[in-house]
């Protein structure tokens, strides 16, 4: 079968590098990326980290990871989230052997991890909800795009049991959008001397009043 552009590319990037290196490293884990996501997050965290690209000829890491495998940015910053939250929250998770183990098919996508990650400090699950979506994606390695519709379901139903929070949440929303609008028209206004000086004045008061209203 024909290679990619993108696979020939890293492949190409190899030849020239010592096979025992961090950058061989790092690229190889990218050629493997679809099974071994979390062996390249690995890798990509310890050159985030340490600031390693910078060695490598690259001025930032988002130049790095677009030009030397590939990767744009929202995926890199993505796999690095995402493996950083299984090395503080699932440790267990990261054993080689563990990993190395599980069924390949139930191996989780660094989108379900990182929909893991979102949950841990979403305020309307509890623990129980948690362990039972950590179960889905560390056990199951349930498809990201089923549980992406199972949490937008089970937040709902959990607002639906607070409707004083869901209000509250509301509320502030709106206030927000409100607030960000009027302060905009009043700039415009202000700057093109559309208004009197007295109506600008009352909106500045408004602003202040919604403001209040926030805090």
């Amino acid at each position: 079968m024909a290679k990619s552009k993108s696979l020939q590319n890293i492949e190409d990037k190899m030849s020239g590098l010592d096979m025992g290196s961090l950058r061989y490293h790092v690229l190889e884990s990218a050629k493997n990326f679809k099974t071994s996501w979390v062996e390249l997050g690995r890798s990509l965290y310890s050159v985030w980290k340490d600031k390693l690209y910078k060695d490598w000829g690259f001025g930032t890491f988002d130049a790095y990871t677009l030009k030397e495998i590939g990767i744009k940015k929202p995926t890199a910053m993505k796999l690095l989230r995402s493996y950083y939250f299984l090395e503080k929250e699932e440790p267990a998770y990261l054993k080689s052997e563990y990993v190395e183990s599980a069924d390949a098919a139930k191996v989780p996508s660094y989108e379900a991890v990182d929909l893991l990650r979102k949950a841990k400090d979403k305020k309307t699950l509890d623990a129980q909800d948690y362990s039972k979506l950590k179960k889905d994606i560390l056990e199951d390695g349930k498809d990201a795009q089923q549980l992406r519709r199972d949490l937008t379901s089970l937040v709902r139903q959990r607002e639906e049991l607070e409707p004083e929070e869901a209000y509250k949440k509301k509320r502030t929303a709106t206030l927000r959008r409100f607030l960000g609008s009027l302060k905009a028209l009043k700039q415009e206004a202000e700057i093109s001397k559309l208004l009197p000086a007295a109506i600008i004045k009352e909106a500045q008061e408004l602003i202040r009043k919604i403001e209040g209203e926030l805090e």
